[in-house]
């Protein structure tokens, strides 16, 4: 099921799992409140179990192109499009989110994003 973040009354729904979950729903409610003011576009996630399609694309970015693959377990998922840009977010378990965005008209130009929630901790693979 679907939740639309709401940035002015942070919540760690979806994110309890996650010994970072109250600094991972600050992140992500800034994601949210980004695209508010610039796009007006209500950021939404889904659980990662009901978006598989957008793992998998985050995922085959990271390790084909990057060569990164993580062993943190992803909580969510958002993919959208606003004006001519693509993106897909993942957050995880961890406190690490990951971005991927590009442009619908030139596709094989992405920018690929990594931010931290301060309770962010690393774990090798």
């Amino acid at each position: 099921m679907s939740y639309i973040v709401d940035f002015k009354n942070v919540s760690t729904v979806g994110l309890e799992s996650s010994p970072a979950a109250e600094a991972l729903a600050g992140l992500r409610a800034n994601e949210a409140r980004y695209f508010m003011n610039k796009y007006q576009h209500e950021f939404t996630v889904v659980p990662a179990g009901e978006s598989g399609e957008t793992l998998d694309y985050v995922n085959r970015i990271l390790k084909e192109e990057r060569g990164i693959e993580f062993a943190a377990k992803p909580l969510e998922t958002s993919h959208f499009q606003v004006e001519n840009i693509k993106f897909a977010y993942v957050f995880y378990e961890d406190g690490l989110e990951v971005n991927v965005m590009y442009m619908v008209d030139d596709p094989k130009k992405r920018a690929v994003g990594f931010k931290l929630s301060r309770g962010w901790r690393y774990q090798r693979s």
